[in-house]
């Protein structure tokens, strides 16, 4: 019986909460008046012409029938765009503009019962609108086993830069994979793994009110990317390097297949001193380097973020000084390492571990010359001093035959 009444009184409470919430939409949904009087205009309307949109100010009316005001306008899609602001503002932004044209916006008032005044008409031009602006902007680069694809968006709008290749039927069509969607400053898009063989592509881009930029029409081929074989590689020690920890600590335990310890490279921090650390290697024969593969050295068979490199530097050359200086190297990249987990020094999460034990991979950019040695120069370690320990090395890219 007990039971019986429970479920009365939930059911009962139920009804009375959706009667309240019927009656709450009903009284949101009706107009709050009942006074058929057409309410004022606003005056001494102000344009400000911003990319893509307008900013339209204005002063709004003293009059207790007024609502909110509205402005209506056309887009290039033929839609016809609508936004509000309340009486507590006067300002009302109109965006979505495909150009600089003059267009015409129409500025309501409109009362608590919802009566419309005439339509004041207000001639705006907008600045060039953003997706134009990535569009200009964008670039495609040829890259190892892919593509580099870079733009500017400084507006920081929503857009996408939508990628496009030719079907089985030889027709272009949007690829949603290789496509960005996105609102950051600066877009990056790196796509990888693809055949060596000459491509096609096409690229525009759109925003959120369905504008579409012009289609750039571009072919890419990707540069073909190995391994650097290991069994070239050999230490090539230079003035200014920094000594290895032992004997067992040795360079060309870098490159040897085995992992922890003994089998890893670890200078030195007390004979090499607080400058930065550096160590050296000849891969025995140059190319374009696409980037280096680092396996940083588990302390305890699984603290990472101790010795790890945490901000470092790589550089290459074709025929290093025997001096020892940086003069004759070309720096290929500066790196810095975050730990995942964000934790404080000594305490590594899961999720760190398994990222660092699968390797760290540092891409080097393109444009860079052909180098056969390698220099890695350790400018802050995760303990706060400089030493630098590396269990494994790899290097990809294109070696020359």
């Amino acid at each position: 019986m007990k039971t019986f009444k429970n479920k009365l009184y939930i059911a009962l409470f139920s009804a009375i909460l959706a009667g309240v919430s019927c009656e709450k939409e009903l009284e949101f949904r009706s107009p709050l008046g009942t006074d058929s009087s057409v309410p004022s205009q606003i005056t001494d309307t102000k344009v400000i012409s911003l990319p893509g949109k307008v900013k339209i100010t204005y002063k709004v009316p003293a009059d207790p029938n007024l609502a909110y005001v509205k402005a209506q306008y056309l887009l290039k899609s033929g839609e016809l765009f609508e936004t509000k602001s309340s009486i507590y503002s006067d300002t009302l932004t109109v965006e979505g503009f495909a150009d600089t044209n003059e267009h015409e916006v129409k500025l309501y008032s409109v009362s608590k019962s919802e009566v419309v005044s005439a339509p004041l008409v207000v001639k705006v031009k907008a600045l060039e609108p953003p997706f134009l602006k990535v569009f200009e902007s964008i670039r495609i680069d040829n890259a190892f086993g892919g593509y580099n694809l870079t733009a500017k968006n400084d507006a920081k709008e929503s857009i996408g830069i939508m990628v496009m290749r030719k079907n089985d039927f030889k027709q272009f069509e949007v690829d949603n994979q290789r496509s960005v969607r996105t609102r950051v400053e600066d877009v990056v898009s790196k796509i990888r793994n693809l055949d060596t063989t000459r491509q096609e592509m096409a690229v525009f881009v759109k925003d959120r009110w369905g504008n579409s930029s012009d289609t750039l029409f571009t072919s890419i081929q990707p540069i073909f990317e190995q391994e650097f074989p290991t069994q070239n590689f050999r230490a090539f020690e230079l003035p200014g390097d920094a000594p290895s920890i032992n004997n067992d600590a040795r360079v060309e335990y870098m490159w040897d297949g085995r992992y922890g310890w003994p089998w890893t490279s670890f200078t030195h921090q007390v004979n090499g001193g607080s400058i930065p650390h550096m160590i050296t290697f000849d891969m025995g024969n140059k190319g374009k380097i696409s980037r280096i593969w680092i396996r940083p050295y588990p302390e305890g068979n699984r603290w990472y973020y101790l010795t790890t490199m945490k901000r470092f530097e790589i550089y290459g050359s074709v025929n290093p000084s025997s001096n020892g200086s940086l003069d004759s190297w070309t720096l290929l990249g500066s790196f810095e390492n975050v730990k995942p987990s964000g934790l404080p020094y000594g305490n590594d999460s899961a999720d760190d571990q398994a990222i660092a034990s699968a390797g760290l991979s540092y891409e080097i950019e393109v444009a860079k010359p052909e180098v056969r040695y390698i220099r890695v120069r350790c400018l802050e370690n995760f303990a706060g001093g400089t030493a630098l320990s590396i269990n494994e090395i790899k290097v990809y890219g294109s070696p020359s035959k």
